[in-house]
């Protein structure tokens, strides 16, 4: 009896930590009252107990960091990037003497890089496994961010942050892969919510802590330490990443990967996910592109403060993940997904209602971004989840195929917020609101095309 809770509270733990595919499949080891049980009986009982230390660590070693941290590690990297230095905006733009247009450029090429380099990293991770391709984007990202340090103008700093980003986008691509090859389904929408929390986490930190690093030095000291930090994370995954690729392509063929291509983007479910998941990004990152100026530049709000704020919506992100970590055990991806996108498209309704009339200042506006940047916490996962699940072997030129469409239409809505600006919220509101219709557009139409209810989603 004693036994099988210790092996019943190890199973607990595992499943926490997102490595439910390291435990064995068997059931826990039957008792028996007999003092001296057969031979075969003992050899199955050391087979049983040689299980577990093999696959989580040999002998009295210590057992592997669990693979949700190692992967939150990699995934918090992205967010650091894009909201780290937000609260600078506005100083980089008066430093090195620009518009406001092309400082957001350097956001919306940010987005534009991440989404190409994933189309380039998909087929790498493929061939070669998921770790090598990793470790150069890596060094290419800490290479970059030094050259944003350094840049002594807005068109450098432009060019320095597409590099960074085709650098970054490697972690983005494995993250994906990575989960793919463990879990799928609920699991992987399980892990993915967890990976969630992190990248929730993170936006909390970020602004606040480049908000006081623009306090106690400059912008350019923000580049140094995503430089710093991108470096440990590289050691980080030199040390602890297993490889989980089951399977090598055989080589870089385009013929081959142009099949590959094709099926994915023939798999009608991948698509309207993808998109799904893509729409809520992209109205993320137009606020993210917009939030800034709007805060700090209209309603005179300090970079201290914004970074408050900031966190605060990054915190019902982290929450929404968090119930949705637990709906998943009675609802299915699918079911979260439709119910979610609905919320998003009355969210950003009311927001382009807000930002349009001017009505209430600052405070409907804020309580109406929290609402909308909450409901994606219920987006993102499930929406990956479902277009993953059926890619199989594939998987490495899905993940980059689904990143290079999300960064895609990010960088469109990013730029199109700068653009459009006009020193109002209207621009910002207007963009998030269309993110949000389009999401909901294109999951209504994948109901109907599988022909599937609400409450059919709940199976």
């Amino acid at each position: 009896m004693f036994r099988a809770r210790n092996r019943a509270s190890h199973v607990a733990v595992y499943r926490a930590a997102g490595l439910t595919t390291m435990i064995p499949l068997h059931g826990p080891r039957r008792s028996t009252s007999h003092a001296h049980g057969s031979t075969s009986t003992r050899a199955r009982r050391r087979g049983r107990t040689a299980a577990v230390p093999e696959m989580v660590g040999a002998g009295a070693r210590p057992r592997r960091v669990p693979l949700a941290i190692v992967l939150g590690a990699l995934v918090a990297l992205g967010p650091l990037t894009i909201d780290m230095y937000l609260p600078s905006l506005p100083t980089i733009q008066r430093d090195l003497a620009t518009t406001p247009a092309l400082t957001q450029l350097t956001l919306a090429v940010y987005f534009a890089g991440l989404g190409l380099g994933q189309l380039v990293y998909g087929p790498l991770t493929d061939r070669y496994g998921r770790k090598p391709p990793l470790y150069a984007g890596l060094v290419v990202y800490v290479l970059a961010s030094v050259a944003c340090a350094l840049a002594p103008d807005v068109r450098v700093l432009v060019g320095a942050r597409f590099v960074q980003a085709l650098g970054g986008a490697a972690g983005q691509v494995v993250t994906r892969a990575v989960v793919r090859d463990r879990h799928v389904g609920s699991e992987a929408a399980r892990l993915l919510a967890m990976l969630t929390l992190v990248m929730g986490v993170a936006p909390i930190v970020a602004p606040l802590a480049g908000g006081w690093v623009l306090a106690l030095a400059s912008w350019r000291a923000i580049f140094a330490v995503l430089a710093a930090v991108g470096l440990a994370v590289l050691a980080l995954m030199i040390v602890t990443l297993p490889e989980t690729a089951t399977s090598r392509a055989p080589r870089i063929d385009l013929a081959m990967l142009a099949g590959s291509l094709r099926g994915v983007i023939r798999d009608r479910s991948f698509v309207a996910n993808t998109l799904a998941g893509a729409f809520a990004q992209a109205g993320m990152f137009a606020y993210i592109s917009g939030s800034p100026f709007v805060f700090i530049e209209l309603f005179h709000v300090s970079p201290q403060r914004y970074g408050w704020l900031f966190g605060v919506n990054a915190f019902g992100l982290i929450a929404a993940s968090q119930v949705n970590h637990r709906l998943l055990a009675r609802r299915t991806p699918a079911r979260i997904l439709a119910v979610s996108v609905k919320a998003l498209g009355v969210a950003g309704l009311a927001l382009l209602a807000v930002t349009l009339t001017e009505w209430g200042g600052l405070a409907p506006l804020a309580v109406l971004l929290f609402v909308y940047v909450t409901s994606i916490g219920f987006i993102g996962s499930n929406a990956i989840a479902l277009a993953m699940e059926s890619q199989g072997a594939r998987a490495g030129v899905a993940s980059a195929v689904l990143g290079a469409a999300q960064f895609a239409v990010a960088a469109a809505a990013s730029s199109l917020v700068g653009l459009r600006s006009d020193g109002s919220a209207r621009a910002m509101g207007a963009v998030m609101a269309a993110c949000a219709a389009a999401g909901w557009l294109v999951t209504s139409i994948e109901q109907r095309r599988s022909r599937v209810s609400p409450h059919g989603l709940d199976a």
